[in-house]
């Protein structure tokens, strides 16, 4: 059987970069989830895609986080906003 790569989680996170946006790890965001108002959180870590950017959120119900994507080019696509 293969082992498969470690990488600690600071390590990994403080890696991570943006892809053009204006959020970071650690920024307060808000976002977007079904039937509901948006909810308040904390960026904890940022994966670029060809189709534009997964945000792995903690929330207050979620606090090891939830993984939220915002397509780029498509308003209706954006879940992660910067917070106030």
């Amino acid at each position: 059987m293969a082992r498969q790569a470690y990488y600690p989680v600071k390590s990994y996170l403080h890696s991570r970069h943006n892809s053009g946006e204006n959020m970071k790890i650690n920024d307060r965001v808000t976002v977007k989830t079904d039937g509901g108002p948006r909810r308040s959180g904390t960026v904890m870590a940022i994966e670029p895609f060809n189709e534009g950017t997964m945000y792995l959120v903690s929330l207050e119900d979620y606090p090891l986080g939830v993984w939220f994507f915002n397509e780029e080019g498509h308003p209706d696509g954006i879940f992660v906003e910067k917070g106030e």
